[in-house]
């Protein structure tokens, strides 16, 4: 599944608000009774703004906090895949880096350190990664205010009309490499 605009991603996070984790699906966290997971949709929305306290002028790295559980939502009960579910899902909307984040975010430190060694993926993308990690760790407490999809409309369709104009910028680019004189 590919996310074209934002008003298909906010009804998707709009119906990730009926749906609990599948007893299968619970995990113990912070500030959490044993054998219980946070709501999927209020531990995205907690994620989001910690990284909106942490990061306020990185829109991209809070509206990967808000998306970054999306693939559980879209195959529930695959834990193995749901941040590449997730990625591949708003990378059309959101933009490469968003996708980015999310695919990495499931990723331990050891292995991102290992990607940055070999060439794969900058500091400053292991950094953004390691700052989303936290988040979400964090996001997984009780007692944050969560707040509404709706408080990121207006940021998601930033992201995504920032993620469209560098869509369009790379395809001109490309497309003059084959223009005659040029």
């Amino acid at each position: 599944m590919e996310l074209r605009g934002v008003d298909e991603l906010m009804d998707l996070l709009h119906a990730r608000r009926s749906g609990g984790p599948a007893p299968d699906q619970r995990r113990d966290g912070p500030d959490l009774p044993p054998g219980t997971r946070p709501d999927p949709h209020d531990h995205a929305l907690r994620t989001a703004a910690l990284l909106r306290r942490g990061r306020p002028a990185d829109k991209e790295l809070q509206v990967a906090g808000l998306v970054h559980t999306l693939g559980q939502l879209l195959r529930p009960g695959d834990d193995t895949s749901h941040a590449d579910l997730a990625a591949d899902a708003v990378r059309p909307l959101l933009g490469d880096r968003v996708a980015r984040l999310v695919r990495l975010h499931a990723l331990g430190p050891d292995h991102l350190v290992r990607l940055h060694a070999g060439g794969w993926v900058d500091a400053g993308l292991v950094e953004d990664v390691l700052t989303l990690r936290q988040a979400d760790e964090a996001g997984r407490s009780a007692g944050l205010d969560a707040g509404d999809p709706e408080d990121w409309r207006s940021v998601l369709e930033l992201v995504a009309d920032r993620a469209d104009r560098a869509e369009r910028a790379r395809r001109v680019g490309a497309s003059s490499h084959h223009l005659p004189g040029a």
